[in-house]
């Protein structure tokens, strides 16, 4: 059972983690390359900005995004400015998250994002929680996968591993960092077909297309190769 409410507190708190950790950055540095191909650190900051202000839409019943390619406009367009703009735009979009959030709402409904995926109301938070803290770790400025709340981490590989379940190209997988499991890709008879085991972090890392899966051991054939997300 999702709770919109202790999620929103997440995501406030991994929001001021964020630009805390930003504030450290100059003009100079925040035009960088981030992590992501093709993307500074600034589009990076764009992004969630714009990624707040979609999720205030999603919730309110609009389109996330007008389209993807007024998404992709928007993000080159706000990448460049100066840092202290990208800040200050990073927080009040993040506050408008916060007031919609906090709005008297039917939590059970289901909501459209982007090309036409559906979900609950009350999963806003968490995919929000989820953008902010990947994201952080996206800039490359000292925050990594294992300094991640190990709740969000936990959450975050059931997410992604629902999201892969049933995936014609993903063999049936067995994902365990030794004390707890999950399984996701095709349906198969008699059990999994492979079995990848490592820390939580490393997973969530390969999972989520961070990492290439170095450091995972893996029984029973080769590291499954997972669809973009």
């Amino acid at each position: 059972m999702m709770d919109h409410v202790r999620d929103l507190a997440s995501v406030r708190d991994a929001t001021e983690r964020l630009l805390n950790a930003a504030a450290e950055l100059d003009n100079a540095s925040a035009a960088e390359p981030s992590r992501l191909p093709g993307w500074s650190r600034g589009h990076v900051l764009a992004h969630l900005s714009r990624n707040a202000d979609a999720l205030v839409n999603v919730l309110d019943g609009l389109p996330m995004y007008v389209s993807g390619e007024a998404r992709d406009a928007d993000i080159e367009r706000d990448a460049p400015r100066p840092l202290d703009g990208q800040l200050a735009d990073l927080r009040e979009s993040a506050a408008r998250f916060q007031d919609a959030g906090a709005a008297p709402a039917d939590w059970s409904r289901t909501v459209e994002l982007r090309n036409g995926v559906t979900d609950s109301a009350a999963r806003v938070p968490f995919r929000r929680w989820g953008e902010v803290e990947l994201h952080h770790v996206d800039l490359g400025i000292g925050y990594e996968l294992e300094d991640l709340p190990e709740e969000f981490v936990e959450r975050e590989i059931a997410f992604l591993a629902d999201r892969f379940t049933g995936h014609p190209e993903v063999p049936s997988t067995r994902i365990t960092d030794a004390t707890r499991a999950w399984s996701t890709g095709r349906d198969a008879e008699g059990g999994p077909e492979v079995t990848v085991t490592g820390p939580a972090p490393a997973l969530l890392g390969w999972l989520c297309g961070r990492r290439d899966g170095s450091g995972l051991s893996v029984d029973g054939g080769p590291l499954p190769a997972l669809p973009p997300l």
